[in-house]
């Protein structure tokens, strides 16, 4: 099973899967967008065992664009792992202090955001596609975060994954004009005049605005994968048919706890 992991200690693993032709719809990890629910289910018991969890410990939400959060709490274990319908509805952040449970976040050229606080335990997944970066979803709850759990910004580490990179991500005037009102996306926009179109970098605007929101940029790492071009990315943009990717972090107990 093809995974990337960008964190993995005695305390903490998070990655994302990866696109691969071995496993069953090419390691899809969606059921809102796959053809048999039950070759994702099976995806994701691989996944599990992989990380040396259980499928009840995955924590899902039905993602709609929005900038909504949620703070997990062990009664929302195994939401969405199995079914659609059980996932938390209309967010597209989790984050949680809980041990032993896996925040699980979609995407297919979307930039998923990964991100830990190692002195508190606090952990989270955030989906940002275009709607949600124009939302600030990210700025929004490291802003909570900050403002309502007393999380020190400075004590973030975050890791931005694969997305659509700024050549394939071409939008018309209506989109530009959504990120250039936000008043710092300029410096990751550009315009072709050849085919009238302008290329945004999605993946820059949102490592700004976790800048924004006090994050050290030295405690921000970036996947600069293209999902598009890449054999190991799924693109909606490229195939609306196209599964999707699971980014995940999660927090292993120790003795302790």
């Amino acid at each position: 099973m093809k995974t990337n992991i960008y964190v993995n200690t005695e305390k903490l693993i998070a990655g994302m899967t990866l696109k691969d032709g071995d496993e069953l719809e090419h390691n899809n990890m969606a059921l809102h967008a796959c053809q048999t629910t039950a070759d994702i289910v099976e995806n994701r018991k691989k996944l599990a065992a992989y990380l040396t969890c259980n499928l009840d410990d995955f924590v899902c939400a039905t993602q709609t664009h929005s900038s909504n959060f949620h703070q997990v709490t062990l009664e929302d274990k195994g939401r969405g792992a199995e079914q659609v319908d059980t996932a938390i509805a209309d967010t597209d952040a989790l984050y949680t202090y809980e041990p032993n449970i896996l925040l699980s976040s979609f995407t297919a050229d979307c930039v998923p955001v990964i991100f830990h606080n190692d002195e508190t335990g606090l952990i989270g997944v955030i989906h940002s596609g275009w709607q949600g970066t124009v939302k600030e979803i990210t700025l929004k709850l490291f802003e909570h975060l900050t403002q309502v759990e007393n999380c020190n910004p400075h004590d973030l580490h975050v890791h931005i994954g694969p997305a659509l990179s700024q050549e394939k991500f071409e939008v018309d005037e209506d989109v530009y004009l959504k990120f250039k009102y936000l008043g710092y996306a300029d410096d990751f926009m550009y315009f072709n005049e050849n085919t009238n179109k302008y290329h945004i970098d999605n993946q820059l605007t949102v490592k700004r605005q976790c800048e924004l929101a006090g994050i050290p940029s030295e405690q921000i790492t970036m996947d600069r994968m293209c999902t598009f071009v890449s054999p190991d990315g799924f693109s909606y943009r490229q195939d609306r048919q196209s599964g999707r990717h699971l980014s995940f972090i999660m927090r292993k107990a120790t003795d302790l706890e």
